[in-house]
């Protein structure tokens, strides 16, 4: 994976923007530091669910972790350092490909390992229904479209929320990616998505909370922004942006808190992790963590999305059957090293071999969009193009062809 160089000089409009502020994509190293900060994240939603919530303790979590629980209880932050992030590496990785690239990476990236962890999840919690229950295979099956909250279908796993949020900030962004990712497009994109989540909630328009996302857009617009420093280099412009983004985020702290927390708790804890969340995202946009470069974080990296999909009810199911054998600190850090297990199981198994699939099939069927279906016949052949049929003419018809002996037949 290559980043371009920072910005240097200055340029008129955004094509010179582009041309002179840009240096060869070489030298730059890989962001080893994200893929630790995805797994660090993905370990806090987890720690919250296995030690904050009642789940499968069958009593509050404070009274079988009362002290642990005092930190984990914030654990549900992780998901706002997911958006964080989310918006970085899509505006990263959306950089001169075009809207059929996007489809695909995103569909290729998103759905294999979803589709195993949603049946394997129904499955769990149909045999065992003391945590979770599912209705029927109805509520499954729409599962699979990772569409049914738009819906109104719940989700076979809490966590699945997230996804269609995310699945919302992509289609946003292939407007941008439609025209070609361009650094004032961008600008202009987190600037008209802050503006609609600041109104929308006063618009009375479900519609437009629903695409806006008041809770959740200043995350994706921040990690935007932080990757056009890093692209480019750090302006006014982009500081600004950041900093109205992190005043927003902290607005939506308390709520976020009351939705999250059982009893009046203290909201600096949370206000303090999304402060340092955005200040870590900073360090990486300006380069000071380029230089960490262990590797074994991109094996980690590569866990957290399974580990994400496969840990909340399957892993509660396993306290509420093991919750009296064993001591409670031993379960959870058991479990966490068998879920991690089971992350890279589906990584291997299931991520890689059917993401490749997934994108060879998908790649052939956007050449066929390209070429409006007249890539191949039946057989793989090529097929002509199709040409519009010319009236008759007979006194054109009796003149031979130029450069040729037969005559022209249309």
């Amino acid at each position: 994976m290559r980043f371009t160089g920072p910005v240097t000089g200055r340029g008129e409009g955004d094509g010179g923007r582009e041309a002179l502020h840009r240096q060869p994509t070489t030298g730059r190293p890989r962001l080893y530091v994200l893929d630790g900060l995805r797994i660090l994240a993905a370990l806090m939603v987890v720690a919250y669910h296995y030690t904050a919530l009642r789940g499968g303790w069958g009593r509050p979590a404070h009274e079988v972790f009362p002290h642990l629980e005092t930190v984990t209880r914030y654990g549900w932050t992780g998901v706002e350092v997911f958006f964080l992030i989310s918006g970085f590496v899509i505006c990263m990785s959306t950089w001169g490909r075009t809207l059929g690239d996007f489809v695909i990476s995103r569909a290729t990236r998103v759905y294999p390992a979803y589709w195993v962890a949603v049946l394997l999840t129904a499955c769990v919690v149909m045999l065992w229904p003391q945590v979770r229950s599912v209705k029927n295979w109805d509520v499954v099956l729409t599962n699979l479209t990772m569409l049914q909250q738009g819906l109104g279908v719940w989700d076979v796993d809490g966590v699945y929320w997230t996804l269609f949020a995310e699945l919302k900030f992509y289609v946003l962004f292939a407007v941008v990616v439609a025209t070609g990712v361009t650094y004032r497009k961008c600008v202009l994109f987190c600037a008209v998505w802050t503006v609609a989540a600041v109104t929308a909630p006063q618009a009375d328009s479900k519609l437009l909370e629903l695409w806006a996302q008041p809770l959740f857009a200043p995350y994706f617009v921040a990690g935007i922004a932080f990757y056009l420093m890093h692209r480019f280099r750090p302006t006014a412009l982009l500081w600004g942006i950041v900093a109205v983004s992190l005043l927003l985020a902290l607005h939506t702290v308390p709520k976020r808190v009351h939705d999250n927390v059982e009893g009046v708790v203290p909201t600096w804890p949370a206000t303090l992790i999304v402060t340092l969340a955005f200040a870590l995202m900073a360090l990486i946009a300006l380069g000071h963590l380029d230089r960490v470069r262990w590797r074994w974080l991109t094996t980690a990296g590569t866990l957290t999305y399974p580990l994400y999909l496969l840990h909340q009810y399957i892993g509660m199911t396993v306290v509420y059957a093991l919750r009296e054998r064993v001591p409670a600190p031993l379960l959870v850090a058991g479990l966490v090293l068998v879920m991690l297990g089971a992350a890279w199981l589906l990584h291997r198994l299931v991520e890689r071999p059917l993401g490749k699939r997934l994108r060879t099939a998908l790649r052939t069927a956007m050449d066929d969009v390209r070429t409006g279906g007249a890539a191949a016949g039946p057989a793989g052949l090529p097929l002509p193009l199709l040409r519009e049929t010319r009236p008759y003419d007979p006194a054109a018809a009796a003149e031979p062809v130029r450069g040729s002996r037969r005559p022209y037949v249309g």
